[in-house]
């Protein structure tokens, strides 16, 4: 590895979370506003992850906290393959892995809530995992390969092509920030519910290496979303940040439904507009390399 690429490790591990940190503190300021309220300051992810490091880590058994470690390398990892272009179905593998140790950290606590939760969790990747395999075919079929240094490397934007498959997206980065509508299986917020989901057994310094691999979540889905108009990357960040910021609008303006309505959503409508994109990359044999 050169020193480039070095600087660049450094950097995505030191700047993501600061990112992820000050999106999460702007979410919960807009949130408050749009509610009427003053909200609390912005570094309030910062501080709230600094008193959690600062408690007792209370744990049910002894490898809870371990599946919280694979989750956040794991999410680290694939934030990394993101930056540094790589194969896009080996970024969603990776990126499954996370989401699937977090789940297992619930199960293994034994909490009824926390099943419950993971069960949840469950159904939301069934949701949007077939739109993540879809985004990345379309990749190949513009590009030839799956790899992303083909995408972030051409002059135009795969946007132009794949239209239908950044709406479903938009609704896929719904569902991986858990947002109204679709936020059923950590609770969000606290009026949901009087548990937190898969969550509900995690304190102290194993919530707050969740709360950090959430910083770490927030650039890497921002990111996939970037890729849509990487061609020109100052257009794709703004794009990025209209998304999230939609989606925080949403997540204000809509109450939460049942997970069979989201399977239901996402294996019928999300999933005919992408194949219907798919299709017509298909038979136009378009390329933007």
């Amino acid at each position: 590895m050169d020193m480039n690429s070095v600087l660049t490790v450094v950097l995505v591990l030191i700047g993501a979370p600061i990112i992820g940190c000050l999106a999460a503190g702007i979410d919960r300021k807009i949130t408050a506003r749009l509610q009427g309220r003053v909200g609390p300051p912005i570094l309030q992810p910062y501080y709230d992850v600094k008193k959690l490091l600062s408690k007792d880590n209370m744990i049910v058994n002894g490898s809870q906290n371990f599946y919280v470690v694979v989750y956040l390398i794991f999410i680290i990892l694939s934030l990394l393959m993101l930056v540094f272009k790589a194969d896009m179905l080996m970024i969603i593998f990776v990126y499954t892995v996370a989401s699937l140790a977090l789940i297992v950290g619930g199960m293994s606590t034994g909490s009824p809530y926390a099943r419950a939760g993971s069960s949840r969790e469950i159904m939301a990747i069934l949701s949007y995992e077939p739109i993540l395999i879809l985004y990345a075919l379309a990749i190949y079929l513009l590009t030839g390969t799956f790899k992303l240094s083909a995408v972030l490397d051409a002059s135009t934007p795969i946007l132009m092509y794949t239209p239908l498959i950044f709406i479903a997206m938009l609704f896929v980065l719904n569902i991986k920030l858990k947002k109204s509508p679709f936020d059923y299986s950590t609770s969000h917020h606290a009026h949901q519910e009087l548990v937190k989901g898969m969550l509900t057994e995690y304190s102290g310094p194993g919530f707050a290496t969740i709360e950090i691999a959430h910083f770490y979540e927030y650039v890497f889905l921002t990111g996939l979303i970037f890729v849509f108009w990487a061609a020109n990357p100052l257009i794709g960040a703004l794009i990025a940040i209209v998304a999230y910021l939609l989606v925080i609008v949403i997540d204000n303006i809509t109450a939460r439904v049942y997970w069979q309505w989201m399977l239901k959503l996402s294996w019928t409508f999300l999933l005919a507009i992408s194949i219907v994109n798919i299709a017509f990359l298909y038979i136009s044999g378009v390329k933007i390399v």
